[in-house]
């Protein structure tokens, strides 16, 4: 089976978290895969400067990860790291992203789109309460 793994930050500024919308309509976090010889983090702060144009921080060591196995088969790995932005200006990436935009906290389980990525947002809340 074809493995998949993507990475990614939850960023986090003033009870706002950065959230965008894909073109195929999924809402989640800031995201993308993992290139040759690219370590997670580094691949998480390139996905969120690439999708949002925000710099990012990570303040945690803490991986957040979710798996399953998508449509097409393939064995898929996400991990997430909490961060906060260092810069706030949002331009989204035209050929991925339809938009994105900073979300109340209180409204992010609401706008994921996917169960398991809702659970995964659940744990990241008891760790930041």
């Amino acid at each position: 089976m074809k493995k998949e793994k993507s990475c990614g930050i939850i960023v986090i500024n003033d009870n706002k978290v950065l959230m965008v919308n894909q073109k195929n309509g999924v809402y989640s976090f800031p995201k993308g895969h993992v290139e040759e010889n690219e370590s997670e983090i580094d691949t998480a702060l390139r996905e969120v400067k690439e999708e949002t144009n925000i710099d990012a921080k990570i303040t945690s060591d803490k991986r957040y990860v979710v798996n399953y196995i998508t449509d097409k088969g393939i064995n898929k790995t996400v991990v997430f790291f909490l961060g906060k932005a260092i810069s706030l200006d949002i331009a989204k990436q035209e050929s991925e992203i339809e938009e994105a935009n900073w979300v109340d906290i209180e409204h992010v389980y609401d706008t994921i789109s996917y169960d398991n990525m809702k659970e995964l947002w659940k744990n990241v809340l008891e760790e930041i309460k």
